[in-house]
């Protein structure tokens, strides 16, 4: 009996020392559109989730244009930080990534010369032009001092992805530049 307890407490000590040793490098975000969280993962394996976030008014999706509600699915990094957001936190994505600007561009969305601002930011690993056809601004905020029921009664953003106060303030221990985020 006793022998377990201590195997138990040094595996436990161990998964503690191991979380704990793990870089920040090693987060990654997790937003799942159609159940509305987004999960911090380390590997495989989800720290903590956040439930009831809210994405664009139109859903999410392959976002055409600036202004059309949509929330962008794919793969982005955090690009900037702004902690004097008007929605308390703001995380900045490398949006548009070079898929969305290759689609777009292939679909006649994209001008050539944005098309190349776009592609060659992300090679200088610069933020991409915010104010293409395609839009900007796309990251993860919090609520500031919008209305909390509307935010936990519909979505409501213009394409980004918000949590209410209490739950960016939690997620912002795990973020930083560079962190990587996969809004499916």
């Amino acid at each position: 009996m006793y022998f377990r307890l201590i195997t138990l407490l040094f595996c436990l000590l161990a998964i503690c020392l191991s979380s704990a040793a793990a870089s920040k490098s090693d987060i990654w975000l997790l937003v799942d559109t159609s159940k509305l969280t987004l999960d911090v993962k380390l590997g495989n394996v989800s720290l903590v989730q956040f439930k009831n976030i809210a994405i664009g008014r139109n859903g999410s999706g392959f976002k055409k244009r600036r202004g059309d509600d949509t929330t962008p699915l794919g793969t982005y990094k955090i690009s900037w930080i702004n902690k004097k957001s008007r929605y308390k936190l703001f995380f900045g994505f490398n949006y548009p990534s070079k898929e969305n600007a290759q689609k777009a561009f292939k679909l006649g969305l994209l001008e050539p010369v944005s098309y190349k601002k776009i592609i060659n930011a992300h090679k200088y690993h610069q933020v991409p032009p915010q104010n293409t056809s395609l839009g900007g601004m796309i990251g993860i905020h919090g609520l500031g001092s919008a209305d909390k029921t509307i935010h936990e009664t519909m979505n409501w953003t213009h394409g980004c992805i918000a949590l209410n106060n209490t739950q960016i303030e939690q997620l912002k221990q795990w973020v930083k530049i560079g962190t990587i985020v996969v809004v499916r």
